[in-house]
């Protein structure tokens, strides 16, 4: 943004320095004037070295305290100059890292030493600043670049079968426009996922009170053929829990987690637990699964877009696109929650989601 040219901080600093300097000078003039000469006989002449006057007093001071008052100002200005510079070079550390940041390189950091004061507190969060968008742009960049890779797959694999269709017209039409119609719906099912990602992520949604026992029950009903398909139990339990946020972001939150704990489950008899309960100020929904054990150092990658872990990967038709927890956790976050992922001893996982509760 243009603004006209004025004044510098430090020489700004610098006239009040001097300023403030010749004030007390004349202040302390004013007193010497008030409280002595006023006192002291006012006569040209007398007699000198019997007694002073005020005559040959102010003759004698005048000079000395207008010399006084010109050091005192160039004292000012120069010790002024000096002081402001010391006292604003921090901030001049700041500005060349702001710049640094503004032309696009966030990996520089101030790293102020010193006492704590101000300028220091300043600094410090702005390293935190530059910290945390260092590493949200290079987030964005993966997801980005995974996003790209994903939706490049199901792309490559439908031009591969058009190319193969080409060449030989003898080919299975049905067994064609079979693949073509999953590879298809997969892609779909990228692009809503990434869509409902970022819709979350922006937290642009209208507020509303929602019962998570609810929610969980909804999901649980509608992933029950998939839970039976698998002979997987499905138990939902619970009571009220009620929360202020998007019901069909909450919906797909919830769906997520049970749709996850049944797919990464036991091949049969396993079993999965939703539990909802309103714990003091805050609604708790847990989802607990049984399955292989869970290596810890994989847990805190789950949330992250298209990081699967080997474990993880199914190739079956449930395979999903990789955003499952991805999308749990932008939505947790948005909502203002927290959301935690335990493995447990005996294999599965324990997802628990931490929301604001309301009356």
């Amino acid at each position: 943004m243009h603004r006209r040219p004025g004044l510098s901080v430090r020489l700004k600093l610098t006239l009040s320095y001097a300023g403030f300097l010749a004030v007390a000078g004349a202040l302390l003039l004013a007193v010497v004037w008030v409280f002595l000469l006023r006192y002291v006989p006012d006569s040209p002449q007398g007699l000198l070295g019997i007694r002073p006057n005020r005559y040959l007093l102010v003759r004698t001071f005048a000079p000395a305290a207008a010399l006084a008052m010109v050091f005192l100002l160039v004292f000012g200005l120069v010790g002024g100059w000096i002081l402001a510079g010391r006292m604003l070079a921090p901030l001049t550390q700041i500005t060349a890292a702001a710049r640094m940041a503004g032309n696009g390189s966030l990996s520089h950091r101030i790293r102020m030493e010193g006492r704590q004061d101000e300028f220091r507190e300043l600094a410090d969060t702005f390293d935190t600043m530059l910290e945390q968008l260092d590493s949200h742009v290079a987030e964005q960049q993966r997801f980005a670049a995974n996003a790209s890779h994903e939706l490049r797959t199901p792309l490559a694999v439908s031009q591969t079968l058009l190319d193969v269709a080409r060449r030989d017209p003898t080919r299975d039409r049905d067994e064609l426009f079979a693949r073509l119609q999953a590879v298809n719906t997969r892609a779909i099912d990228l692009t809503e996922a990434l869509l409902l990602l970022s819709r979350s992520d922006r937290g642009n949604f209208t507020r509303e009170s929602v019962d998570l026992s609810l929610v969980a029950e909804e999901a649980a009903e509608t992933l029950l053929p998939l839970a039976e398909q698998r002979g997987i139990t499905l138990d939902v339990t619970g009571g009220a829990a009620r929360t202020s946020g998007s019901a069909e972001l909450l919906l797909r939150m919830v769906t997520n987690l049970v749709q996850n704990a049944i797919v990464h489950n036991l091949p049969a008899g396993g079993t999965v637990t939703v539990h909802a309960e309103a714990q003091g100020d805050a609604s708790v929904l847990r989802v607990e699964n049984t399955g292989r054990p869970v290596p810890p150092e994989l847990v805190p990658t789950l949330t992250e877009p298209f990081q699967r872990g080997t474990e993880r990967v199914r190739t079956d038709e449930h395979a999903g696109v990789g955003l499952g927890l991805a999308i749990v956790h932008s939505v947790v976050r948005a909502h203002d929650g927290t959301l935690d992922l335990a493995p447990r001893p005996a294999g599965g996982l324990l997802v628990t989601v931490r929301l604001p509760g309301t009356p």
